[in-house]
């Protein structure tokens, strides 16, 4: 099971790089107000999802149940 959890944890941060990088090519074309709020949300859930992601993860090692693999070593 902490495979399973670990694997949700790699996903959710990597959506959150995704958003971050979705919320700088927003910035670069964003042209009204509109836009730069979405960009703003957008940005700051990447934030939440990665802080929250990165605390799980450091209670996972912590508990020794975070099993290293060429995935989450990339999230390190």
């Amino acid at each position: 099971m902490a495979s399973t959890i670990n694997s949700l944890i790699n996903e959710s941060l990597e959506m959150a790089r995704q958003l971050t990088i979705l919320a700088d090519q927003g910035e670069e074309r964003c042209d009204d107000d509109g836009c730069a709020v979405l960009i703003g949300v957008v940005r700051d859930c990447a934030y939440k999802i990665r802080g929250r992601a990165e605390q799980e993860r450091e209670v996972h090692r912590l508990r020794g149940r975070w099993e290293l693999s060429p995935t989450s070593a990339a999230h390190n």
